[in-house]
């Protein structure tokens, strides 16, 4: 699983933060685009995925099959199958993952169920912003926590599962036995880490972090998909 690159939501929130700015930012949050760093973010996740794919898509191999080079690299097959969100930033990652000059790129579906979590009254205002708006809600965030928090119209992370869960099912039956790429968002990633681990695990107290443009992987263990990497940016360029 990838995280779409940055995006100019994420650039205006921090600087928010930085200047204590309570001012919700204009348009929608499905519409929200890359910012410049994202961009290229975006492109060193094609070259990426070029590495993982040995120069392209490869039909064959179970999701997370260790034949071949896999996800580390080394050219060993690459995804079968994409489902993206279908927000414009994980939109604008997978096609400029997809038009790397060495991907030849799977099949792609785009699938509501990837869409990042719904902040309803609170869509695109920056923490500041929701802190000035709804005093209140701020404190009650503080005490339930970030899993179970649920303001009017917003899901909460719990709510974020039960549709990742449905999805994750779906995709097995369709798909079973392929390597498979989503591009979606961090509660999307957090939200398949939880249906992931099984029956009666426990939900984290806060959403585990996952860096822009990380890449995530989960490998076939005897019916089980386990947790192999978490939120890794090894590919990005330090600079």
């Amino acid at each position: 699983m990838v995280r779409h690159g940055q995006s100019t939501a994420n650039v205006a929130y921090a600087e928010a933060e930085r200047t204590g700015s309570t001012v919700p930012l204009p348009g929608r949050d499905a519409e929200v685009p890359l910012s410049a760093l994202g961009r290229t973010q975006a492109g060193a996740l094609g070259g990426w995925l070029a590495g993982i794919s040995g120069g392209g898509g490869s039909a064959g191999g179970g999701v997370g099959d260790d034949s071949g080079g896999g996800a580390d690299g080394g050219g060993g097959p690459g995804p079968d199958l994409v489902v993206c969100s279908p927000y414009v930033r994980a939109r604008q990652t997978w096609e400029s993952m997809a038009g790397h000059p060495r991907v030849v790129p799977p099949p792609l579906l785009v699938d509501e169920r990837l869409r990042d979590r719904e902040t309803g009254i609170f869509e695109l205002h920056p923490p500041g912003a929701q802190r000035a708006r709804a005093p209140g809600e701020a404190e009650r965030r503080a005490l339930v926590g970030d899993w179970f928090y649920r303001p009017p119209g917003v899901e909460a992370l719990t709510d974020v599962v039960l549709r990742v869960r449905d999805f994750v099912n779906e995709l097995d039956r369709v798909a079973g036995g392929r390597r498979v790429l989503l591009v979606a968002h961090d509660a999307i990633a957090a939200a398949v880490r939880l249906v992931c681990a099984g029956l009666g695990a426990a939900s984290p107290g806060a959403l585990p972090p996952v860096p822009n443009a990380s890449v995530s992987q989960w490998e076939s263990d005897g019916g089980r998909l386990r947790l192999t990497r978490w939120g890794e940016t090894a590919h990005l360029d330090p600079g």
